[in-house]
């Protein structure tokens, strides 16, 4: 059998890795089994937080339309509730862009939803 050195494609590896650790704190961004550990570590929390970011987001889109519904005297399940009886589908982010950025617009679809 022909003999295979391996140390091209393990030194590419461990390159890799400490590349993509770069900016960790102490050993994590020069030793590579401290770098990959961490590596992982930061790679799951990635995954979670792509998850929990969705959820935020439209946390943060109910309690802004909210408020503007309290300012015109509606809760914001009654105004829910009163888009879909009139057949209004704007989703939670478009709703909450509205009513940040444009009023007047946001208040003709209270008038509606009223």
């Amino acid at each position: 059998m022909v003999r295979v050195k391996r140390g091209v494609q393990s030194q590419k590896r461990k390159k890799n890795i400490l590349k993509q650790a770069k900016g960790f704190k102490w050993t994590r961004s020069s030793c590579f089994r401290a770098a990959k550990q961490a590596l992982m570590k930061a790679w799951s929390y990635a995954y979670r937080d792509r998850k929990n970011r969705k959820r935020e987001r439209r946390q943060l889109w109910q309690i802004r339309i909210n408020a503007v519904c309290k300012e015109n005297n509606i809760s914001y399940n009654k105004f829910i509730a009163g888009l879909k009886k009139n057949n209004i589908e704007l989703d939670r982010k478009v709703l909450a862009d509205l009513a940040n950025n444009n009023p007047e617009i946001f208040n003709e679809i209270l008038a509606k939803v009223k």
